[in-house]
Parts: C-alpha cells; structure tokens; sequence
C-alpha cells in the first residue's frame, strides 16, 4: 500500500448482495469523482463474512459486477477477512487504531476507515454512515 502514501485514503469492506450496496456504491463513485484528482483514493476489498453477500470470485467475476452496477468507486483488491483469525494484515491494523460499537470487530459490510496521508487511520464510520457524509472529514485531510 505504499503507492498510496501522500494521499487522504477511504477503505471500506464492500459486498454485492447487502441492502446497503447501492448507496454506498453510488456515493463512493461521487467521493471518488469530486476528490479523486484532488488526492483522494479509495480503496475497496471484497468481503463474504457477513451474511456471504459477496459470493463473485476474484477477477472476471468481481468485474462484472461492478461494470454491471455502474460502480467506479476506486481501487478494489481481492476478497479478504476482516474478521477472525484468518482477518487481513491491513484490517487487523486499521481495526487496532479505530475501534468501533462491537470493540474491533467490523459490524458489517460497507465499514469504512479514513486514514491520513501519513498513514494513520483517524476516523472509523458504521456502515450505515452515508459516504457523502464523510466528506467534510475528507476535505480537512486534503
């Protein structure tokens, strides 16, 4: 993740078949466009911990989708755990510095994590926290 130093980052657990999936699609695609050019990158990783709401493999499927639901909402990387044993370098990082209502643990799909062009997560949002809601923190970053 070391190409994203000097940048505002947004990371966020995504899924396809959560009922949260069309907003947050949608707004991050707005996020990603009003700051994009202005150094904010998002950063999205597939997840079917939670209710296996993201059931498209790596690759050709994860694409179709997302061309299929009109999603230009940043990075995506390859599905990963945020939660458990098996939970992902990165999200055992970010879940250590901003905790949340369930301690670390991530609630749910569409957990999203600011992290300052330094490195350093400095806001953790629920799932259900509107992404345009998120840009005033954003803009204090830039």
């Amino acid at each position: 993740l070391e190409k994203y130093k000097g940048n505002v980052v947004l990371i966020v657990n995504i899924a396809s078949q959560c009922g949260l999936t069309k907003n947050n699609y949608k707004k991050l695609t707005d996020l990603r466009e009003k700051y994009g050019d202005k150094g904010l990158k998002i950063l999205n990783f597939p997840c079917n911990q939670f209710g296996s709401q993201m059931p498209e493999g790596d690759g050709e499927a994860m694409v179709c989708h997302l061309r299929d639901a009109k999603a230009d909402i940043g990075d995506v990387f390859k599905k990963v755990d945020v939660n458990g044993s098996n939970a992902a370098p990165l999200y055992q990082y970010l879940k250590a510095k901003q905790t949340g209502t369930l301690g670390s643990a991530i609630k749910w799909n569409f957990t999203k994590f600011l992290v300052n062009k330094e490195g350093i997560p400095v806001n953790r949002y629920a799932p259900t926290t509107d992404p345009m809601d998120i840009a005033k923190d954003i803009e204090k970053l830039l």
